[in-house]
């Protein structure tokens, strides 16, 4: 087990930019605890905020700025309130979108990486114990124990592989597709508000990215 789970944790060190494995580590996580996901809140925030804008202007919406955490959703509404034009801040939010995108894929992908290392590893685990099988050659009577535990390192190999990392990688990139599509909802509700749609319309619009 410290053979097959060590060295593949440190294979996957290994090929990883350091920040890159910190941030799968951290999002193994999310395995059992996803990230808070509430679309609908979402939705029900941007349909207000249309309403208000199309009733009394685009900068009235500056007092909600205060009420919002997430640093991506404060950029786009303050460029809407600033009058950027909608291409334009839809172009940069979406660029901004790809990166987050290419950074969350390549943390979950160690997990992928960890399952592909895992089982040759097993067999590493499995040749160390046969070689010291073969120290004891002139002793039958341990041979059978000796060649049985050497093969264990194996079943961890590919059992770690196929049970635990790939499940988890692909959870894991599941939780970043519905987190992209999120934003990507979001991005879309500010554009239809950049651009005075009836708030039905904007609702509409978002409801579409999780039917």
């Amino acid at each position: 087990m410290l053979i097959v789970a060590g060295g593949t944790l440190g294979a996957v060190a290994l090929q990883s930019p350091r920040s890159t494995f910190i941030d799968g580590l951290k999002m193994s996580l999310w395995v059992f605890f996803p990230p808070n996901m509430y679309p609908d809140a979402i939705i029900e925030r941007l349909v207000y905020w249309s309403q208000i804008s199309r009733k009394e202007g685009m900068l009235t919406l500056e007092s909600e700025l205060d009420s919002i955490d997430n640093s991506f959703e404060k950029r786009g509404l303050q460029m809407v309130i600033d009058g950027l034009e909608a291409e334009q801040f839809g172009e940069a939010l979406d660029i901004e979108i790809s990166a987050y995108e290419a950074k969350m894929k390549q943390a979950a992908k160690i997990w992928e990486s960890a399952a592909g290392y895992s089982p040759t590893i097993g067999i590493l685990g499995a040749v160390l114990g046969l070689i010291h099988v073969m120290e004891n050659l002139t002793d039958p009577a341990k041979l059978g124990g000796g060649i049985a535990v050497a093969f264990v390192a194996t079943i961890y190999g590919v059992g770690m592989a196929n049970l635990l990392f790939l499940p988890m990688a692909k959870k894991l990139l599941a939780n970043v597709a519905r987190l992209v599509s999120l934003r990507e909802m979001y991005v879309d509700g500010l554009v239809a508000i950049a651009n005075g749609d009836h708030p039905r319309i904007v609702e509409s619009r978002m409801r579409g990215y999780f039917i």
